[in-house]
C-alpha cells in the first residue's frame, strides 16, 4: 500500500509518499480502504517529535479516516452492525494517512446520508473530542453558554454546530473577521476577534455580566487564567491542547466562590472500550442531528495524499476555516 510516512522529526518537508506491507486485521478490528484522511493538529505533532505513537500503534500519523470496510473480525463486525462492504468513518489509533488502515471496530461510525468520504473523513477526531469533552466532561446542557477558543478551526466548527444543535448558546474567539463571520454563518451567537477584543470583556458583556458555562479551550497558558474569570457560577472550563503555553496564573478565590471546574483529557492515549463507548454516544445522540442537516461538513481544502506536506504546511499557516482533508 501508498502511506505517507514521517521520514525523521521536522517540519512539513518530513512527509514523505512510501510503500508500506499491507496491515492486517486482528481480533476486534478491521481493515479500511481509505478514501480520505482527516488532518488533525496532533499529528502535526506526532510528525514534530512532540506526540509518539501510543505501544502498539503504527508509526504513521493519521487519526481519522472513511471509506470501505474490506477485511475485519467477522463477529466483532456483526456485533456492531457492520459488514464488509460498508462505508464508514472511523477514528485511528493512528495509521491513517495510508491506502490501509486497521482500526478497532468500535471506533467505527456509518457515513452519512448524502456526506461523500472526504467529507466523513472530518468527522471522528472532532466529534469524539467535543462530545468527550463538552458533553462528557464539562456536562453541557441546554439553555448554557458555550465560549469556544479558536471557532474556525476543525474542533470549533465541530463544537458551534453541535453544541447549537443541542440547544445551547454558543459564543467563540477568532483571529480574524473572516473567520467571524463563517462561525456566525454555522450558528456561534457571538464571535470575538482576540487580536482586538478582550474574551474576558466580551463573554460578560454577551451573558449580562454572569459569565459563560462551559468553555473549551485548546489554547492553556494564560488563557486559563482570564477562562476562569470569564466563567459563571457553577462554571466549567475543559482543556484540550496547550497550543498557548502550559503554565498559567489562577484566581484561586474564583475557582472557591464559584464552585468552578477546571479539567482537561487527550483523546488518543485512551482505551478502546472508551472509545468504542463514545462511538455508540455519537451515533444515538448525534449521528441523527447530522443526518437531518443540523451539522454540516465544513471542508477547507481537499489535496491528494501525495501533497501531505502541503496539507500540514496550511494546517500550520492558521488560514484555514474548518477541516483540511486527504484523497486517495
Amino acid at each position: 500500500m501508498r502511506a505517507i510516512e514521517i521520514t525523521r522529526p521536522g517540519g512539513p518537508e518530513v512527509l514523505e509518499l512510501a510503500e508500506r506491507p499491507d496491515p492486517v486485521a486482528g481480533l476486534g478490528e478491521c481493515l479500511i480502504r481509505v478514501a480520505a484522511s482527516g488532518i488533525n493538529r496532533p499529528d502535526v505533532l506526532q510528525r514534530k517529535g512532540a506526540y509518539p505513537p501510543p505501544p502498539g500503534a503504527s508509526d504513521l500519523p493519521g487519526l481519522e479516516v472513511a471509506g470501505e470496510i474490506v477485511a475485519g473480525d467477522a463477529a466483532a463486525l456483526a456485533a456492531h452492525g457492520l459488514a464488509v462492504g460498508d462505508q464508514v468513518c472511523a477514528l485511528a489509533n493512528g495509521g491513517g494517512y495510508a491506502e490501509l488502515c486497521v482500526v478497532p471496530v468500535g471506533q467505527c461510525l456509518p457515513v452519512p446520508a448524502g456526506w461523500t468520504l472526504a467529507q466523513a473523513a472530518s468527522l471522528p477526531e472532532t466529534c469524539f473530542t467535543v462530545w468527550a469533552n463538552v458533553f462528557d466532561r464539562a456536562r453541557l446542557q441546554a439553555g448554557e453558554t458555550l465560549l469556544v477558543h479558536g471557532g474556525s478551526s476543525g474542533i470549533g466548527v465541530t463544537a458551534i454546530q453541535m453544541a447549537r444543535a443541542l440547544g445551547a448558546r454558543v459564543l467563540v474567539t477568532v483571529g480574524s473577521g473572516d473567520k467571524a463571520e463563517a462561525c456566525r454563518a454555522l450558528g456561534a451567537d457571538v464571535a470575538i476577534n482576540y487580536r482586538e477584543q478582550d474574551f474576558v470583556v466580551e463573554a460578560k458583556a454577551a451573558t449580562g455580566g454572569r459569565g459563560v458555562d462551559v468553555i473549551l479551550d485548546m489554547v492553556a497558558g494564560d488563557y486559563i487564567g482570564r477562562g476562569v474569570q470569564a466563567l459563571a457560577e457553577d462554571g466549567r472550563l475543559a482543556l484540550i491542547a496547550v497550543q498557548g503555553g502550559v503554565k498559567s496564573e489562577i484566581d484561586a478565590g474564583l475557582l472557591l466562590r464559584r464552585r468552578l471546574t477546571i479539567t482537561g483529557s487527550t483523546l488518543r492515549p485512551r482505551s478502546t472500550a472508551f472509545k468504542a463507548e463514545l462511538a455508540r454516544s455519537l451515533r444515538d445522540r448525534v449521528w441523527p442531528l447530522i443526518e437531518a442537516g443540523h451539522i454540516k461538513p465544513v471542508i477547507y481544502r481537499e489535496l491528494p495524499a501525495a501533497h501531505a506536506a502541503e496539507a500540514h504546511a496550511l494546517m500550520e499557516s492558521n488560514q484555514h476555516i474548518g477541516k483540511i482533508v486527504l484523497t486517495w
